[in-house]
C-alpha cells in the first residue's frame, strides 16, 4: 500500500505507468519533469513581461487610457470561457484515469478547444475595437507593453489550440497508448498554466485599470 501512495508516477493523473517496467516508469517521469522546466522558463518570459507592463503604467502619453477602452464585461466573459476550459481538460485527465476508451478523452478535449476558441475570438474583437479607437501599440508605451503582454499570452492559447486538434488527430491514430497519455499530460500542464497566467493578467491589467 505505501508503494502505491510513494510511487511519483502516480501523481500524475491519467498517466497509469505503475504496472509498467522501471524503465518505463523513468522515462515518463523525466518527459514530464522535463516539460516543468520548459513551463518555468515560460513563466520568467511572463513575469519580465509583468515587470514593464508594471512600468508603463501611466505611460499613456496623453493618448487613450485604459478606463475607458477597456471592455471589463468581456474581460470577464474571457476568463470564464478560460476557467471552464481549466475545468474541461481536468476531465480530459480523469478520462485518461478512469477509462481507456477514447470517446470520452476527445470529447471533452473538444469541448476545451471549443471555449478556448471562444475565448481567443473574443479578445481578438477586444483587440480590434481598441485598435479602431487608436489604442494601438505605438499610441503610447502604456498600450505597447499592454498588447506585447496580452498578445503573448493570446499566441500561447492559440498554439495550444494548434496542439489540443493535433492531439486530438493523435487520438484517432493510435489510441490512448502511452505515447499519447504524456502528450495529453503535458498538453494539461501547459493549458492549466495558461489559466493561471490569464487570472494574473485579468486581475493586474483590467482589474487593476478598473480601480484606478
Amino acid at each position: 500500500m505505501s508503494a502505491e501512495i510513494t510511487d511519483p508516477e502516480l501523481l500524475q493523473a491519467g498517466l497509469n505507468v505503475a504496472a509498467e517496467p522501471r524503465e518505463v516508469r523513468e522515462h515518463a517521469e523525466s518527459d514530464v519533469l522535463g516539460f516543468w522546466v520548459f513551463l518555468m522558463s515560460d513563466a520568467v518570459i511572463f513575469a519580465l513581461l509583468f515587470s514593464i507592463y508594471g512600468t508603463m503604467g501611466n505611460a499613456t502619453a496623453g493618448g487613450p487610457v485604459p478606463q475607458h477602452e477597456f471592455k471589463f464585461h468581456s474581460a470577464f466573459w474571457e476568463t470564464a470561457l478560460l476557467l471552464t476550459s481549466s475545468f474541461s481538460y481536468g476531465m480530459v485527465s480523469l478520462s485518461l484515469k478512469h477509462t481507456r476508451h477514447r470517446i470520452w478523452p476527445a470529447l471533452w478535449l473538444g469541448v476545451t478547444f471549443c471555449l478556448g476558441a471562444g475565448f481567443l475570438i473574443m479578445e481578438v474583437r477586444d483587440f480590434l475595437t481598441l485598435f479602431h479607437d487608436g489604442a494601438t501599440p505605438e499610441r503610447s508605451g502604456y498600450f505597447s507593453s499592454f498588447f506585447v503582454l496580452v498578445g503573448t499570452h493570446g499566441c500561447h492559447v492559440f498554439s495550444g489550440l494548434i496542439w489540443i486538434v493535433l492531439m486530438g488527430i493523435q487520438i484517432a491514430m493510435f489510441g490512448l497508448d502511452q505515447r499519447t497519455r504524456l502528450n495529453l499530460i503535458r498538453l494539461g500542464l501547459f493549458w492549466h498554466f495558461l489559466d493561471i497566467i490569464w487570472v494574473v493578467i485579468f486581475s493586474v491589467v483590467y482589474l487593476g485599470a478598473l480601480i484606478k
